[in-house]
Formats: structure tokens, sequence, C-alpha cells
């Protein structure tokens, strides 16, 4: 008879498939309401997180544009700070130039100074004196040694200040370029979105790097360096108004000196020409009187010898009469009136003789002085032509030196100046 065949393994009873369906539906509804919780707590937390990150974004765009804005309001600041202080590097520098300048200048006057007391140096005798001439001639040299002393530490206090307004630019410039930097790297990551190609995950972005510094520090910085161009800027400016002053000081004090030197030299070279021109009349007197004198001693002479020859014709008479015979040779009234004559002819060659010699003595006394004013008149004609060379070498102060033509020769004075007895006479005096 056919057995049939029962599948091994283990047979559960029909309740224990109900109960099976019921426990599958049980487990499927708890699961589907854990979906569902979990659905709802997923969808509220997108809404939470995308609105979180909403606005984490829309306050970081507005933080960096906040920050984009602060940082390119302290770049127009320095931007307007760097100008300023290249246009007071640019002042000061050409006012530094002009005190150099002033300062060349006043080597020009020193050396015409100095040429002028060389130049009457070479003075001789009595005219080697220590005249107002000198005086004011030594106090333009100190004054011009003042001048330079003050001049040349203004120059260098404006390089020193310089120096100074330079190492402020550099800082404004560093902290400008900074500045520059951190705006165009803030303008990137303004400008990038989740469509940007360029995104990506970066090791440890959220590290502090080293040299970081707190909003204030990097605040406090940029004033610093703002208000330190300002004073350096400030300091400039009162030394731009110190050196103009000075200038214009020692050119004002130079050029009064220089007026009083050359009112003294002019009153000194009218005194000499006086002087001068005392002395060639005094030489023309003396001339007149030794030619005088001279004609005088000759008329003595000739009176003398005259003398002598009156003298010798009574000696010979007188001795000629010694001949007469016998009683013939009496003392008569001839004899009376030759020996008189004789007498009074002796006297008058005495008198006639110490005359001559007092005129010999009066004319080389004439001669002497005649040489002592001819001697002087060369002294004052060589003192002449150095205070006139001191004039013509003063007149490169008033005109460009390389348009400078002097107009006086070796021994000549200047050739606009009229001629005086000094141009005649000059060279065989001197």
């Amino acid at each position: 008879m056919a057995t049939l065949s029962v599948k091994p393994g283990q047979r559960f009873t029909v309740p224990d498939w109900h109960t099976n369906t019921e426990l599958i539906s049980a487990d499927a509804e708890s699961q589907r309401s854990a979906s569902h919780r979990v659905r709802q707590e997923t969808r509220a937390l997108r809404n939470e997180t995308n609105n979180q990150a909403k606005w984490d974004e829309h306050d970081n765009q507005t933080r960096l544009t906040e920050r984009i804005s602060s940082v390119n309001r302290w770049k127009e600041t320095l931007d307007k700070c760097l100008a300023d202080i290249d246009e007071e590097i640019d002042a000061l520098a050409k006012v530094k130039e002009a005190a150099e300048r002033a300062l060349q200048a006043k080597n020009l006057s020193l050396d015409v100074a100095i040429e002028c007391l060389t130049l009457r140096e070479s003075r001789r005798a009595i005219d080697v004196v220590r005249d107002p001439v000198e005086d004011e001639l030594h106090k333009e040299v100190r004054v011009i040694d003042k001048a330079k002393r003050e001049l040349q530490q203004r120059v260098n206090e404006a390089f020193e200040q310089l120096c100074l307004l330079q190492e402020a630019r550099q800082q404004l410039s560093f902290d400008h370029r900074g500045k520059m930097e951190a705006l165009e790297i803030d303008r990137v990551c303004l400008s990038l979105s989740v469509n940007s190609p360029n995104i990506s995950f970066k090791v440890n972005p959220t590290r502090v790097p080293n040299g970081s510094t707190a909003v204030d520090e990097w605040e406090q910085n940029s004033q610093y360096n703002k208000d330190h161009a300002e004073a350096e800027m400030k300091a400039s400016t009162k030394l731009r108004e110190m050196i103009v002053l000075a200038i214009a000081q020692t050119n004002n004090e130079l050029e009064a000196q220089r007026v009083a030197t050359e009112f003294a030299l002019r009153k000194r070279i009218r005194d000499m020409e006086r002087a001068y021109d005392e002395l060639k009349w005094q030489e023309r007197n003396t001339l007149e009187e030794i030619s005088e004198m001279e004609e005088d001693i000759r008329r003595l002479e000739e009176d003398l010898r005259r003398k002598m020859q009156d003298l010798k014709v009574a000696h010979t008479r007188l001795e000629t009469r010694t001949y007469r015979p016998n009683v013939e040779l009496c003392r008569d009234q001839v004899q009376y009136g030759l020996t008189d004559e004789v007498r009074q002819l002796e006297g008058t060659i005495r008198a006639l003789k110490l005359k001559l010699a007092e005129a010999q003595d009066a004319l080389d006394a004439l001669y002497r002085q005649l040489y002592r004013i001819q001697t002087d008149i060369g002294y004052k004609a060589n003192s002449l032509v150095l205070d006139n060379k001191c004039m013509d070498s003063r007149r490169k102060l008033m005109v460009p030196a390389e348009k400078f033509m002097p107009e006086v020769d070796t021994f000549n004075r200047t050739t606009n100046r009229a001629p005086s007895p000094l141009k005649n006479g000059q060279l065989e005096l001197a």
C-alpha cells in the first residue's frame, strides 16, 4: 500500500501561525510609528539646520561685509595719510634743498669776505690800520659762520625728520598692504557659495593661526600708525617753518652785514681818495716850493759869486794902492771907503753863505718831505687799488657768479669810474 511522504522539520500550530501574523503586524505598526517619528524629527532637524545654516551664512555674510567696510575705511584713511605724508616728505625735501642751496651760497659770501681780508693784508706801512672796514669784514665772517652753523643744523634736522617720515611711511605702507590683502581675501570669501568650484574640505580649519591678534589690537595698531604718522607730519611742518624762518633770518642778517661792510668800504675809499688828493695837492705845492727854493738858491749863489767878485775888486784896489810912493800913501777917503766896502762885502758874504746853507737845509727838508709824501701817495694808491678790488670782488654777491665779469685789471681801478689823479700817478708811485 502506498505511503504519504511528510516534509521533515518543525510544524507549527494554527495559533502559532495567528500569533506570528499578529506579531508581524504589531512590529510593522511599531516600525512605521518609529519611522514616522524619525521622519518628523528629520524634517524638523532639516528645517532647523537649514534655517540655522542660512542664518549663519547670512550673519557671516553680514560680518564679512561689515569687516570689509571697516577694513576699507581704514584703507581709505591710510590712503589719505599716505598721500599726506608723501606730500609732506616732498615739501620737507624741497625746503631741505633750499636750505642746502642757502648754505652753499654762504660759501661764496665767506670766500669773498676772506678774499677781501686777504687783499687788505697787502696794504703797506701806515695804511695797515684796523679800520671799520676790517672790523665789518671780521664781523661779516662771524655772521656767515653763524649762519652756516645754523643752516647746517637745520639741514641735519631735516635729514633726520625725513628719515622719521620715511619710517612712518613704511609702517603706513606695510599696514596699507596688509589691509589691501585682507580686503582681497575677505572679498573672495564673500563671493564664495556652494556653487563655487574651488571649495573643499580643509584640515583643521578652525585652528587659531600663529600671530593672530584681537580686534582691539588690530584697531590700536592702525590707530597708532596713523597717529604716529600725523605726529611726524606735524613735527615736519613745524621744522619746515623753522627752516624757512632760518633761511630768511640768515639772509637778512647777512644782507644787513653786507650793506654795512660795503658802506664802510665805500666810506673808506672816499676817505682814502680825499687823503690821496690832499697828498697830491701837497706834492704839487711841495714841488712848486722846491722849484722856487732852487731858484732862490741859484740866485743866492749868483749873488754870492758877484759879491765875491766885488770883494776881489775891493781887495785888489786896496792892495794896489799900497804901492803909492812916499807921502802919497795916505789914508784918504778912498782908503777908508774901500776898507768899509771890504768889511761890508765880507759881512754880506757871510750872511749870504749862512742863508745859502739855511736854504740848502730847507731844500733838503723839502726833498725829504716830498719823498715822504710820494711814499705815502704810493701807500694810498696801493690801498685804493686793493679796496677797489674788494668792491669789485663783492659785486659777485649781487650778480650770478657765472655772469660776473671783473672790470678791473691788476693795477687800474674799475673802468666805469671817472678817472682820478690816482690813475695817472699810481704806477710810478706804487
